[in-house]
């Protein structure tokens, strides 16, 4: 199982939200290239980065902090956040992202993320976030009626490999993920589930690679302390 810790980016500096509310930011202490570094010291070769300023306005806002994040790395980066375009995708692609990340442009433009997917084979996924079982879009600040895990179900029919699944109203309150989410999505065939939001406890991280979960992502645990990233990575590689 792949772990990535996460980097949440608002105005070029490291933030985590509680639930997806952008009233609720803290700020950290530290530069996104300086939390790669130390991601991989602690042995991370992956990382998840997310333009929170770009999935609120559709617009990769935090481009060049982004791409900065990559040249400072040789590990596998996947970039989500305001990512909108072919024209995008292929920016962050040729800035030497291993994987991009759809989101909002999944549930409007679902054609065009079918294209995507076959387009680019491998350097796709998509967003799934969940509020109530519902998918939410927009920087989480629009809940449709589109229920979440059907909709994984047809991504997956689509040709989609890769579902990033976020319960919104588990991420960062340090509470525990839901696992009984994770238990439903990794029975939908030829989908590779990454968990993502409240992951806080070593025990949810054994559980998930023992579920067959793809990858967890890591944020607030890690920066909180509550969770040992080196750990974390000895106990999934195991």
């Amino acid at each position: 199982m792949l772990i990535f810790p996460a980097i949440d980016i608002i105005n070029g500096k490291v933030v985590r939200l509680l639930k997806g509310d952008y009233g609720a930011v803290k700020n950290y202490d530290i530069s996104p290239v300086d939390a790669v570094l130390s991601f991989k010291k602690a042995g991370a070769k992956c990382v998840h980065a997310v333009d929170l300023n770009g999935a609120k306005s559709g617009k990769a806002e935090n481009a060049k902090t982004v791409k900065n994040i990559i040249s400072s790395t040789d590990a596998f980066v996947e970039i989500g956040g305001g990512i909108r375009s072919e024209e995008q995708i292929v920016d962050y692609l040729q800035a030497g992202a291993s994987r991009v990340i759809l989101g909002t442009v999944a549930v409007k433009n679902f054609t065009f993320v079918k294209e995507m997917a076959k387009k680019y084979p491998k350097k796709i996924a998509v967003g799934v976030d969940a509020q109530n079982g519902k998918v939410a879009i927009n920087g989480w600040r629009e809940i449709t009626d589109i229920n979440a895990f059907d909709f994984c179900k047809k991504l997956a029919d689509e040709g989609v490999e890769n579902v990033i699944f976020t319960d919104i109203s588990r991420d960062g309150t340090l509470s525990g993920t839901n696992l009984k989410a994770y238990e439903t999505l990794i029975k939908i065939p030829n989908l590779k589930i990454t968990a993502s939001g409240g992951v806080t406890y070593l025990e949810e991280i054994k559980i998930l690679k023992d579920m067959g979960v793809y990858a967890v992502i890591l944020g607030k645990a890690l920066y909180e302390n509550k969770l040992n990233l080196k750990d974390v990575i000895t106990l999934a590689r195991s």
